[in-house]
């Protein structure tokens, strides 16, 4: 979502924040703007790419030891230059006349009471040029300036309701920028030379520039200037917060032969299951963190808590947690679960699954989960460094590699071999997986990028399928019992790249109320593998086809499945039995991704998406 650069230092840091935003890029934005000292405030800012910004400040000649840079998606405000970060104080001048600005400030979150926030400043003769809630934080600030821009600063988010990550910087100090969070991620970047110190909403925003990393806490203040920062805590005292050494990886990754960076994280999922599972010789609790072995054996349940993509893959886990480790389990949307009313148990094991490690929704569920005293707490999480990792009990860091496309692929299939891993161990820890079992399910998790290079071969097959899909505006999307979520997973994708309306059913629910969509103009994309419900699932193709409904078939290779007029039907290589999910799920991304380009969408960036959302 919104990305946030800052920076002092003796150099010129505008190529530092220009860049930083690029880096940011694959989160998701529609507009972006720089704001420099130079004598006093000068900005540029777009409603296009980082790279017509950059355009901009070349031709505005910005140049300052100085700075804050934004990438925004609009929550409050559309995407226009007067939305657009970063913004400066109005104030009334001692004659009432508009005093020109002097502070600079961009934000991360949503202000909760920004419309009271707005009316009061209004009276006070403030001038709003924009609809955002972020311009009523630097008004905020400029009433409450005398002087001391940290103390403005401290003053001015004890009145703001709601998430934040901010960096300001005042024209009359114009060495130092001062931020804050919570509820959104903020990190602090120590420089090595030029007496330089950073802000930043992701490490990866500071790739080459230093890798010097403090990841500020929950309601925590900084402010940095010319060689020296220093931090507060939520109660105003000064704390030290670990530098870590963070090798951050650029996201100006290179393409090579691919066309968009989603297809390559397509076809970087063997490496990415590989990766994920390195150095697993073993079911053992401790690949989950300390203590986990005694966390295991004193649960009774589990609780798994997720958003969009991340939520499938724990419906996935659902059906693998109470089939093979025998253990009740519940999947919550994290931004439902909050607000209602549930019944606590202080035995279930919480499960959050993330890819950024920074989802604001399911950081949310989980302190309100812990609030409710269920205290044993685990994440799948893509980010080692990212505040879900730090305030749950275990983990598991997958490792996929950073995924810049917005449409979660190797992400997802790493999350799901995660969880699979965690189901044997949960297993184990309750006598419920023999040696002779345990051996098989290691031997097939191995197996997997071997298995997920064979299933992308079949990328030819997929590319005929997309060109009829591309033709279309509605699809349906059928599963049953395992592979339900899969279904799910992937009318998600479909809708999230090519803009074509999908939906996902249990393929018993036909006739509960979908099969009034059938007709020629609606493909029905089927995942059918061969296990005990592919002979329900047949019948369900065959209502389909009664009602001139076609067909699109993921088969395993032994399911006697054929191709015939209305029913195309791709054979899997293989059956993979509990772990067919991850290899299923492939041709639904490649179908995804070949039908958006044939429809000429911005594959890597849709519309009105971002990658990591960390705001509510």
């Amino acid at each position: 979502m919104c990305g946030i650069v800052a920076a002092v230092s003796t150099r010129n840091i505008v190529p530092i924040l220009v860049q930083g935003l690029q880096r940011l890029e694959y989160r998701g934005y529609d507009s972006c703007g720089v704001a420099v000292y130079d004598g006093g405030l000068k900005r540029a800012r777009s409603t296009a790419r980082v790279s017509e910004l950059q355009r901009e400040v070349e031709a505005e000649k910005l140049e300052s030891g100085t700075g804050i840079a934004h990438t925004r998606w609009a929550t409050h405000g559309a995407p226009a230059i007067h939305n657009a970060h970063p913004h400066f104080s109005h104030g009334p001048g001692p004659d009432s006349a508009a005093r020109p600005g002097r502070i600079a400030l961009v934000h991360n979150g949503i202000i909760e009471n920004h419309d009271e926030l707005r009316a009061a400043l209004q009276a006070k003769g403030y001038v709003f040029e924009s609809q955002t809630d972020t311009e009523v934080i630097v008004h905020l600030v400029d009433s409450l300036y005398n002087g001391d821009l940290f103390e403005a600063l401290k003053a001015t988010i004890t009145q703001l309701h709601g998430a934040y990550a901010i960096a300001a910087f005042c024209k009359d100090e114009p060495h130092r920028v001062v931020g804050a969070r919570a509820g959104s991620p903020l990190i602090l970047g120590v420089g090595t030379e030029h007496s330089e110190n950073f802000l930043a909403s992701d490490a990866m925003a500071l790739a080459g520039v230093t890798d010097q990393i403090v990841y500020l806490e929950e309601g925590d203040l900084v402010d940095i200037q010319l060689g020296k920062y220093w931090v507060f805590d939520r109660h105003h005292k000064r704390v030290e917060r670990e530098v870590k050494t963070v090798h951050a990886h650029s996201g100006a990754a290179e393409l090579g032969p691919y066309r968009h960076y989603m297809q390559k994280e397509i076809f970087e999922q063997p490496r990415a299951i590989a990766d994920t599972l390195e150095g697993m010789v073993g079911i053992v609790p401790e690949l989950f963190g300390d203590g986990a072995y005694r966390v295991f054996k004193d649960i009774d349940s589990v609780l798994i808590l997720a958003c969009g993509t991340s939520y499938y893959s724990g419906c996935t886990a659902k059906y693998w947690l109470e089939s093979i480790a025998g253990i009740p389990t519940q999947v919550e949307v994290a931004s439902e679960y909050r607000y209602r009313t549930s019944v606590p148990n202080p035995k279930t094991l919480v499960v959050t699954i993330t890819q950024s490690g920074e989802t604001a929704d399911t950081l949310a569920a989980l302190r309100h989960a812990q609030a409710l005293g269920m205290t044993q707490t685990l994440t799948i999480c893509n980010v080692a460094t990212s505040a879900m990792v730090r305030e749950c009990k275990l983990a598991y860091i997958t490792r996929a590699g950073v995924e810049i496309g917005v449409a979660s692929t190797k992400a997802f299939t790493a999350q799901l071999a995660g969880l699979f891993l965690l189901t044997l161990t949960l297993a184990q820890s309750k006598g419920r997986l023999s040696e002779q079992q345990e051996a098989e399910h290691l031997k097939a998790m191995r197996h997997l990028p071997a298995a997920l290079q064979a299933v992308l071969a079949l990328e030819p097959q997929v590319i005929s399928w997309s060109e009829d899909f591309a033709k279309k505006e509605n699809a349906l999307f059928l599963g049953r019992g395992l592979h339900y979520p899969i279904a799910l997973e992937g009318a998600l994708k479909l809708k999230e790249i090519s803009y074509i309306h999908a939906e996902a059913y249990p393929a018993g629910e036909l006739k509960h109320g979908p099969l009034a969509l059938v007709t020629s103009a609606m493909p029905v994309v089927t995942v059918a593998p061969n296990d005990s419900l592919l002979e329900k699932l047949k019948s369900n193709m065959q209502e389909v086809r009664a009602r001139g409904g076609v067909l699109y078939v993921l088969a395993d290779a032994d399911s006697r499945i054929d191709s015939s007029e209305g029913v195309h039907v791709i054979r899997m290589p293989e059956h993979y039995g509990a772990l067919s999910p991850l290899l299923h799920v492939v041709p639904l991304q490649l179908l995804a991704y070949h039908t958006a380009c044939a429809r000429g969408t911005d594959v890597d960036k849709p519309r009105n998406l971002a990658k990591s959302v960390t705001v509510e």
